[in-house]
Parts: C-alpha cells; sequence; structure tokens
C-alpha cells in the first residue's frame, strides 16, 4: 500500500460520507469518474468502511484484499454498509448527519506462523494488527480499532474464534492467521 497523502485521506473520507448519503437516498453506489482522483485511489486498494451512531457500531463491510480501484473500494463498502449490512436495517437519509464514518486502508495481509493460540496471542501487536484466522471451521477478521474493546490479545482471540465460528477451546489443525495494518481516515456524516 502505498503511503496517502492528505489530500488522499481528505478525498477518501469526502468519498465515505458521499457514498453514504447517496446510499441512503438511492440505495445504489455513489457513481464515480476515477479519472477525476490521484493515481492512489485509482490503484487497487482494499477497504472496510465503518458506521458508528451516539458511538456505537451501525454498519461495517470491507474487503481484505484489493481487487478493484480504491476509490471504487470505498464508495461501493459505504453502500454496503449503510445498506446491506445483515446485522442492522438500512442507513435512512435522516441519519446521516449522526453517523461518525471511518474509512480503513489495508495493508495487504501478511502470514503470521503460529502452532496454537498462545502463540498467536504472543505475536500480535494490540492497537497495531488486524488480524485473518481462517479454517475450515470459519474465517474472521478484527480491524485494529476493536483493540480498543478488547485490549487483551487473549480476549481478542477468543471473540475473534467465536467471530468465525470456531469452538471456544482449542486450536484447528488446518488454522491460518495474518495480520495487516490500517491507515485509519475519520469522517462525520
Amino acid at each position: 500500500m502505498s503511503r496517502l497523502t492528505e489530500d488522499d485521506r481528505a478525498q477518501l473520507a469526502k468519498l465515505a460520507v458521499g457514498g453514504v448519503r447517496y446510499a441512503s437516498q438511492h440505495d445504489a453506489v455513489l457513481p464515480l469518474t476515477l479519472t477525476e482522483y490521484t493515481p492512489h485511489l485509482q490503484a487497487p486498494g482494499a477497504s472496510f468502511v465503518t458506521l458508528e451512531q451516539a458511538g456505537r457500531l451501525r454498519g461495517c463491510i470491507g474487503a481484505l484484499e484489493a481487487t478493484r480501484p480504491l476509490a471504487l473500494d470505498v464508495v461501493h463498502h459505504a453502500w454496503a454498509a449503510a445498506r446491506r449490512d445483515p446485522r442492522f436495517p438500512p442507513v435512512p437519509p435522516g441519519i446521516v448527519e449522526q453517523l461518525t464514518i471511518t474509512v480503513s486502508v489495508l495493508s495487504p495481509p501478511q502470514p503470521l506462523a503460529v502452532t496454537d493460540e498462545d502463540a498467536l496471542c504472543q505475536q500480535l501487536q494490540p492497537g497495531v494488527d488486524g488480524v485473518i484466522i481462517t479454517a475450515q471451521a470459519g474465517q474472521a477478521t478484527f480491524l485494529p480499532q476493536v483493540w480498543a474493546q478488547l485490549p487483551d490479545p487473549r480476549q481478542f482471540v477468543q471473540q475473534l474464534k467465536r467471530k468465525a465460528g470456531w469452538p471456544g477451546h482449542g486450536w484447528p489443525p488446518d488454522a491460518c492467521v495474518a495480520t495487516y495494518t490500517v491507515d485509519s481516515i475519520p469522517a462525520q456524516g
């Protein structure tokens, strides 16, 4: 991931807010002309868009790998966080101004060699690492921002395993772990 400039960050914040607003009004993805954006935003990038209302999660959708231009990825995830997160009803137009919107631009995931939960807990950097766990039992990720609610590595991993649908005890023999960092960009609806 290339280092984002302050202009890139401002543009991504604007795209996320505009994307959520457009989604709430039209239930569609904000149309873009990619050539209007910097090369960083035209390059493939992976992002999550998180919505909070009064300090509580209101939607969060994203991708772990870069498959489309970053600007396009952000507006697609803004639409999905506002309208398609199955945990929440769609965001109506009247509350967009009440939302805190965060764009998280992900670095490429880096495999982490661990053989069990203890080894994983010892290698994690609280507040820095986003974590992906994958096994036949399921896959899940937590963005680095989740460390604010789960600062203890053991609790963090236990909740991540629960999110993936893994049993509370034990470590699947086919488990794979990767970590990533994010460039977190706050915006206000």
